[in-house]
């Protein structure tokens, strides 16, 4: 829906005192050049530089986007800079307040501007994930005929929330998680901006680096907590915001952990070491303290899915498939949302019954061919597909297992040297148990020696 009178007003007196708005309302880039982060969307030819005018229309004009991307990447700014750099009629939405009426009132008056002043509409509607689908598809003719420039900003995964008619007449622009030094110097930027704090306070190291595992690359949250902070410190009389003020401001503890040092190390090995022994309240103590100090979640997966090979193995063999998924969902859905899935995976691994057999056997079987206990593959179980395969004597007298009744063949499987090599050494845990039960029969029908 276009601005009305009192809204028109209202956006005009924030420009002309802009002194009023949240701090991270005045800290918007006014140029793409001022950006922080998201290099890989903002070379020159570029969807988002065509969308500001940067190159031309025509024939080859600029196509509608869609912008995913986690809370506080920069998916509202982007569409910000396009409404100010742009000379198109620039229309604004939410999901979450708009339905098919406003969308068409929409689209009606960018055909009106088209047709009558030769005007082009960009909408940027926010929240896309929001709408239905019948909703989307009051879209699809405008975008299709480009009536209007869609720029939509979504935080969920548009494959799952974007009709497909609408995701192949845009082009998808996925936006990467702020770094460390994205935020930082974001925040360096409003400490000193005229339009920001204008040097009022100072941020010293200690604070700087609470503030960023607090924003956990949330650029939006970050200059929240600054502004917070600063009026706190203001308030108190100081020009300084000491680390207390900021932990007492957004009620969240500095938690003593560096991401880089030994801290992210030993913690981590004690979130492992704690699965490995079965004690969940520890392990789940760990893991908020990882996510409390802003590890990335993705590193917390990657231990997860190592532990349920390492740890638990065969003992549950769905201990695996359970930190895969959680490692996927932490991908698409990201903090704070995460913290209930690595919190699920955690407890059904640290709860699973536990062996080391899979990590055994093949640290044994790694340890003899590096000893050069290796030698050639049995004649009768190599490639017999080729010409002249036969004449060497490859895949002669190979017995193939499922012609007989039991469906295993007594016959040399491994090396020479390694015949009667034994690597797995099953446990009697839980799931495990059918394992070594069944490596006992096969080994026993494979006339295997006795070791």
């Amino acid at each position: 829906m276009e601005p009305d009178l009192f809204t028109a007003a209202a956006e005009e007196r924030q420009e002309k005192d802009p002194s009023g708005s949240p701090l991270a309302v005045r800290m918007r880039p006014r140029t793409l050049d001022e950006v922080v982060g998201q290099q890989h969307l903002l070379k020159p030819g570029s969807p988002l530089r065509r969308l500001v005018g940067e190159s031309g229309g025509g024939p080859a004009g600029p196509s509608s986007v869609i912008l995913w991307g986690p809370p506080g990447t920069g998916k509202t700014t982007l569409a910000y800079v396009v409404s100010k750099a742009t000379d198109k009629r620039f229309v604004e939405l939410s999901a979450i307040t708009a339905g098919v009426k406003e969308v068409r009132a929409v689209i009606d008056g960018a055909r009106r501007a088209t047709g009558g002043f030769g005007k082009e509409t960009v909408l940027f509607l926010d929240e896309i994930h929001r709408f239905s689908k019948a909703q989307q598809d009051s879209l699809l003719p405008a975008v299709e005929n480009r009536w209007v420039t869609l720029i939509a900003a979504t935080t969920e995964n548009p494959y799952f929330s974007v009709i497909s008619p609408l995701l192949s007449r845009s082009l998808l622009l996925t936006l990467e998680p702020l770094t460390d030094d994205d935020v930082r110097g974001l925040l360096r930027r409003a400490l000193t901006d005229e339009r920001g704090l204008s040097g009022a306070v100072t941020l010293p190291e200690d604070t700087e680096e609470h503030l960023l595992r607090i924003a956990g690359g949330d650029a939006r949250r970050a200059l929240t907590a600054l502004e917070a902070a600063a009026g706190a410190a203001l308030d108190k009389g100081g020009t300084e915001i000491g680390l207390t003020t900021l932990e007492e401001t957004v009620d969240r503890a500095a938690v003593k952990y560096d991401r880089s040092g030994d801290q992210h190390y030993d913690v981590a090995s004690a979130l492992i070491k704690s699965i490995r022994g079965s004690d969940v309240d520890a392990a789940l103590h760990y893991l908020a303290r990882m996510i409390e100090a802003g590890e990335d979640p993705r590193f917390i997966a990657r231990r997860l899915m190592i532990s349920a090979s390492e740890d638990i193995g065969l003992a549950d063999p769905n201990a695996l498939p359970i930190a895969v998924a959680a490692a996927q969902a932490v991908a698409m859905i990201g903090f704070p949302e995460a913290a209930l899935t690595l919190s699920h995976a955690t407890i059904a691994l640290a709860l699973a019954p536990k062996s080391n057999s899979a990590t055994m056997a093949i640290g044994a079987a790694m340890e003899d061919v590096r000893k050069g206990l290796s030698g050639p593959v049995p004649p009768h179980l190599r490639d017999g597909h080729y010409k002249g395969a036969a004449k060497l004597g490859h895949a002669q007298g190979y017995v193939y297992p499922h012609d007989l009744p039991e469906g295993i063949a007594a016959q040399q499987y491994a090396p020479d040297a390694l015949q009667d090599s034994e690597y797995y050494a099953p446990t009697r845990h839980g799931a495990e148990a059918r394992y070594a039960d069944a490596v006992e029969w096969t080994r026993k029908h494979l006339g295997r020696k006795r070791s």
